[in-house]
C-alpha cells in the first residue's frame, strides 16, 4: 500500500508511474553545485549534488508522473534507477511528497 498523500512515509521506492512534487514546506536556493533544499518543517538540510537533480524535483509538480518528468529532463534509461533512488532519499525526509495523479 502506498503511503498516505501529502506525507513523508517510509519510502523505499518512487514509481515511474507515480506523482510526486516538491514539498510546500521546502525551500530551493540555486548554488553552483546545484541546489540547496530546505524543509522549514522539520528543518532538514539537503545538499542537491547535481543541477539535473534539482531540475527533475521542480519539473515533478508539472508532470502527470516521475517518469513523463525524467523524460521532459532528458535523463537517459541507464541513469534513471539512480535518480529514482534520489528521489526516494528525497522522499524519505519530505523534501518531495506523493501527490494524486
Amino acid at each position: 500500500m502506498p503511503p498516505p498523500l501529502g506525507g513523508p512515509a517510509d519510502v523505499t521506492e518512487v514509481r515511474p508511474q507515480d506523482a510526486w512534487e516538491l514539498s510546500p514546506s521546502v525551500a530551493l536556493r540555486p548554488e553552483p553545485f546545484g541546489a540547496l533544499a530546505y524543509h522549514f518543517g522539520n528543518r532538514k538540510l539537503t545538499f542537491l549534488k547535481r543541477p539535473e537533480l534539482v531540475t527533475l524535483v521542480r519539473a515533478l509538480g508539472g508532470a502527470p508522473d516521475v517518469g513523463t518528468a525524467l523524460d521532459v529532463v532528458g535523463v537517459p534509461a541507464k541513469q534513471r534507477a539512480g535518480y529514482l533512488a534520489a528521489l526516494a532519499a528525497l522522499a524519505g525526509t519530505d523534501m518531495i511528497r506523493r501527490r494524486a495523479s
